[in-house]
């Protein structure tokens, strides 16, 4: 017998009896979904869930028949594949308006409703999206001769969830070690994000020419996943090493900084997936008939709009006020230390190894330093006050003087002092940073 080729080629007439098949809860969701709409009832998280599930499964079933490889069922599957980015979109936003509540951030209440009420508008615009796309698929389906079912999915299996009670609290706090560092390092990281978001330069703005040259000129799907992939991993190591700690305890503001991160983390997944709608479905990015179809379906002015004045604005003002948490809590929770140690060979604190001095305290934001010389401190992130110190120390011919400071500070200037301020050597690898902060200063 000779071995079946890996792919075979089905009739069409063939693939609609498996379409009918896989397509009938799709049709019953898209039913339940109508009736929703209609009789104004609020959609809740479950439901969504399922509207992703549904359609990601169709889609798969679709691609792995190569459906969009096919003139009678391409429309049909991109159909598919855009509900199913925009049920994820709407999905992220239904768990930030049920959520936010219980995420106690320091906001003036005006902020809070104009944030709610942005969501909502958010969410309504992707409901009637979805919507205008379930519809076009249908008509899509029916010219295949798929035959729609009348009826729904169980609303039952849909119940909501009350989100306000909780199980007792029995565990005892966990002990981890360094605490403490982690919090500072995890408060920097976070300072870290909102400065890459500032960098990026994405402002607000009704003016739609300007959203166009935004998206994706400075934030698209790829720029949006960075960001989103970075925020997540912080919100990970908050979990796993100051949840549920001595620490958080007795610092209540550690999980008004958890808000802080969350909420930008799933702002930027569901801009993320609006982003790459707009890239992969809208008709002035790629062309094609079936773009043209779908930036009927979907105002592409109002995704834009979306995209950028709440998904994108929204995350950037949470993660600047977690940026502002964060420089409290350096301050407040942060090791200082005092470390005496000897003067640069042989000239002393003249401009390089001040320079030097200067830019490992840039280097941590938020962090202090300072050299203290007969009593006076001298700021040490300024080279001009460090020079200003060095002629003091000539002067009185000392060999060695104090610094104190934020201890991770002291840290790097203690090993910059071990190779003498890099006077005569290299900078050390464990200074390496030194190297880029030099070139670009």
């Amino acid at each position: 017998m000779e071995p079946k080729p890996l792919i075979q080629i089905v009739r069409e007439k063939e693939f609609l009896v498996l379409a009918q098949e896989v397509c009938s809860r799709f049709f019953k969701t898209y039913n339940s979904f109508c009736s929703y709409l209609d009789k104004k009832t609020d959609i809740n998280r479950k439901f969504y869930s399922s509207m992703i599930q549904e359609t990601q499964f169709l889609e798969s079933f679709l691609d792995e028949h190569g459906a969009r490889e096919n003139k009678t069922w391409y429309f049909f599957a991109e159909y598919v594949a855009s509900i199913r980015n925009l049920a994820i979109a709407a999905f992220l936003i239904k768990h930030l308006l049920d959520r936010y509540p219980y995420y106690n951030l320091q906001e003036p209440e005006e902020f809070n409703k104009n944030f709610q009420g942005e969501a909502l508008r958010t969410l309504e615009f992707i409901n009637r999206s979805i919507l205008n796309l379930f519809r076009e698929t249908v008509r899509a389906g029916e010219e295949n001769r798929l035959v729609v079912p009348a009826d729904m999915v169980d609303p039952e299996g849909f119940a909501e969830i009350e989100i306000n009670k909780r199980l007792p609290r029995t565990i005892c706090d966990d002990q981890v070690k360094q605490e403490e560092d982690r919090v500072i390092d995890l408060c920097h990281r976070v300072r870290d994000v909102a400065q890459s978001i500032r960098e990026m330069e994405v402002e607000p703005t009704g003016d739609i020419e300007k959203l166009k040259r935004l998206v994706p000129g400075k934030l698209d799907e790829k720029k949006a996943r960075i960001l989103k992939n970075t925020i997540h991993n912080v919100q990970s190591d908050y979990d796993t090493y100051i949840k549920n700690t001595e620490l958080e305890r007795i610092h209540p503001s550690l999980k008004v900084l958890r808000g802080y991160i969350s909420l930008p983390l799933h702002l930027l997944e569901a801009a993320l997936w609006l982003s790459h709608f707009y890239e992969r479905h809208e008709d002035e990015v790629r062309s094609g008939e079936c773009k043209t179809r779908i930036s009927k379906l979907v105002d592409k002015n109002v995704l834009l709009d979306r995209i950028v004045n709440f998904a994108f604005d929204y995350a950037a003002r949470f993660i600047g006020n977690g940026d502002k948490l964060s420089e409290e809590m350096i301050k407040s929770i942060g090791k200082t230390a005092r470390y005496e140690l000897p003067i640069p060979k042989p000239l002393g604190f003249h401009a390089r190894p001040s320079t030097y001095v200067s830019l490992i305290v840039r280097q941590y934001e938020g962090g202090e330093a300072y050299m203290i010389v007969d009593g006076e401190k001298y700021n040490a992130k300024s080279v001009m006050s460090l020079l200003q110190a060095g002629g003091a120390i000539a002067d009185k011919g000392y060999q060695t003087v104090i610094f104190e400071g934020d201890q991770r500070i002291l840290d790097d200037i203690k090993v910059l002092a071990k190779y003498n301020y890099c006077e005569d050597q290299k900078i050390p690898r464990e200074l390496g940073y030194l190297r880029v902060l030099r070139n670009s200063a």
